[in-house]
């Protein structure tokens, strides 16, 4: 299994945490979206969700990724 990205472990760290807040945002976008009755993709949709995988690939399937 690959290790998260990063030389240090604070570096590790702050990527596994920039994992989190990008899956908290796009989770609280859909609950938003949901709410208002929207059932499609939107742009900040598709936004959140690049910027979720993004983030996904620096970190280890251990802590959530996709390394």
């Amino acid at each position: 299994m690959a290790r998260t990205e990063g030389s240090s472990r604070a570096e590790r760290r702050a990527n596994v945490q920039a994992l989190r807040d990008a899956d908290a945002a796009l989770h609280a976008n859909q609950r938003e979206e949901e709410a208002a009755g929207i059932r499609h993709e939107t742009p900040e949709y598709l936004r959140l969700n690049g910027a979720a995988n993004k983030a996904a690939d620096k970190v280890s399937r251990w802590r959530g990724g996709n390394r």
